[in-house]
């Protein structure tokens, strides 16, 4: 077996175990849960467990995040392959500045993406839907490679998005069990 072979099986496990868990996490959030990976164009929505919140947001299977707008494209970025994010985030800098007075602050960006790096994990409040926020972790396997994203979104109001944030600790509890069952070992 190939080692691209192998590391595919690994992201199938990622993904396959993720699924099994995920409406634990909806059911104890009482939130939506979107589980992301890196697909051909960017970042792929594979899975959304509905949680019990009314939630207006065109969240969908076979949808996407934007890398530059999004905490899950801002995940994405700090700890996936950067010859892989920075293709499609040049890609969204061009396209989002074409005709527009106000340029795109890629250095305000950069440390952003740093800051989730550093954290662990990334929140959004209000952006880039009004009134919709949501906190993003990586999931990692024995190779330290990230292998998805558990997005988990809903109403501002009902999501405390402050480090000991019940919903930041449920969904890094998650995240992190799930990477250790996986066999990613964080090191000191």
């Amino acid at each position: 077996m190939k080692l691209r072979d192998l590391t595919r099986l690994r992201a199938q496990d990622a993904y396959h175990e993720a699924i099994r868990r995920v409406g634990t996490l909806a059911q104890e959030t009482r939130l939506m849960v979107a589980l992301s990976v890196w697909g051909l164009h960017g970042v792929t929505i594979l899975h959304v467990t509905e949680g019990s919140a009314a939630l207006h947001a065109n969240v969908r299977a076979g949808g996407s995040f934007m890398m530059t707008t999004t905490a899950t494209g801002r995940l994405f970025t700090a700890f996936h392959s950067p010859a892989l994010t920075e293709p499609v985030i040049a890609r969204e800098i061009g396209e989002n500045t074409k005709g527009r007075s106000q340029k795109f602050d890629e250095v305000r960006y950069r440390n952003e993406v740093e800051a989730v790096r550093l954290r662990g994990y990334e929140t959004t409040l209000d952006l880039p839907i009004p009134g919709v926020s949501a906190v993003t972790a990586p999931v990692f396997a024995n190779s330290s490679t990230m292998q998805l994203a558990v997005t988990v979104i809903g109403p501002t109001p009902q999501i405390d998005l402050s480090e000991q944030g019940a919903i930041v600790l449920t969904t890094l509890g998650f995240t992190k069990k799930l990477s250790a069952d996986l066999g990613f070992r964080q090191s000191a």
